[in-house]
């Protein structure tokens, strides 16, 4: 779940981090009376979405009738697919100095990660890909906290306020860009992006009256109603896979394959015995050209996943290729149910199957 950029900032200056002054607004006649207040402002386009400035969500206006006008442009405009609702006026502010600052949850390292570039105000993934020199990664034990940050004083402080916060809020990300210097000497933060762990929801019962739910495809919707794991993608090959870590595993070999996958599923944990539905899920997205299924069971039994699977199978197209890799638990009655009924021969190795179902949805 994310907070729009005002609703973030207000949790920054909660904590006390310096923010610009700003009124959100859903009509130009409050874009108006925020504009006669403040003076020369930007207008912003509040969605949970990146490249706003890019896509023309941003605009400068220096008088009461340009911030009207810029607000009539930017509402209704449909950024990351969010159409704009609500607006951000907020002061200019005299600017000397960009920096970018965020603290995420990173999978490498198991724990959070500091995100340090001392120039700030262009997106990320830009930056890292032009000069990745320039920034700085600094894993975060979370056992022991943050430690000293190898920065100036101010900027460290305002760090240190920030992990706080993402502890606090359960966040899996949680990114100032830019953090700007003021000709008078003054860090504020310009801009904030704030997102928080779903499965953490509970215990943040404040933020989640405040937050934005990331928009579910009807399948997605679909997959949640039903308690299980499932994202659309675009590619054409379909995967069926328990426990998201191999769910992930086999993704990455269709890509690296040279294939795209559909979707990623799981049926791990409880949801193992909901074969039937996750297929029936995958088959629903109309750009499976093949099936791939990988299980490799522990707790969760390959055997009762196969059977549910196996009684949802009038549902698979008859041209629709299906390729299978199965171990671990019952796999041996798994393979004898796929041999016996389908005809198929799974094959030993996952990279196998893997490249088969690639080669076919070409």
């Amino acid at each position: 779940m994310n907070l729009l950029e005002h609703a973030g900032k207000a949790l920054l200056d909660a904590a006390g981090i310096a923010i610009p002054r700003g009124i959100a607004c859903h009509t130009v006649e409050e874009v108006a009376a925020a504009a006669n207040e403040l003076g020369a402002c930007v207008i912003k386009a509040q969605v949970p979405a990146g490249r706003r400035g890019k896509a023309g969500g941003i605009r400068f206006a220096d008088a009461i009738e340009e911030a009207v006008q810029a607000a009539g442009r930017i509402f209704g405009m449909s950024i990351g697919g969010h159409v704009v609702e609500e607006v951000l006026v907020e002061q200019q502010l005299d600017i000397v100095e960009e920096i970018y600052v965020a603290i995420l949850n990173d999978p490498e390292t198991k724990g959070p990660l500091l995100l340090y570039s001392a120039e700030g105000g262009m997106e990320i993934e830009d930056l890292v890909a032009d000069r990745p020199e320039t920034l700085l990664r600094l894993p975060i034990d979370i056992r022991e906290g943050m430690g000293l940050v190898p920065l100036e004083r101010g900027v460290a402080q305002i760090i240190h306020t920030l992990y706080l916060l993402f502890i606090e809020a359960d966040a899996e990300l949680l990114e100032i860009n830019p953090l700007v210097r003021t000709a008078d000497g003054h860090l504020v933060a310009l801009d904030c992006k704030l997102s928080i762990d779903d499965a953490a929801l509970r215990r943040q019962p404040d933020l989640h009256e405040i937050g934005v739910r990331e928009e579910r495809s009807a399948l997605e919707e679909r997959g949640r109603t039903a308690g299980l794991r499932y994202i659309e993608l675009d590619g054409e090959v379909g995967i069926l896979a328990n426990g998201a870590g191999l769910a992930m595993t086999t993704m990455d070999a269709v890509t690296h394959y040279g294939g795209r996958p559909a979707n990623f599923l799981e049926i791990g944990g409880e949801a193992y015995t909901k074969g039937r539905e996750a297929l029936s899920l995958v088959l629903a997205n109309g750009n499976v050209r093949s099936l791939l299924v990988n299980f490799c069971g522990a707790f969760a039994r390959t055997d009762v996943m196969m059977a549910g699977l196996l009684e949802a199978w009038e549902e698979v197209p008859d041209d629709m290729p299906v390729f299978f890799t199965i171990h671990g638990t019952g796999d041996e009655e798994a393979i004898a149910m796929v041999r016996e009924r389908l005809g198929i021969e799974p094959f030993e190795l996952m990279d196998d199957a893997v490249v088969a179902a690639v080669e076919a949805a070409r």
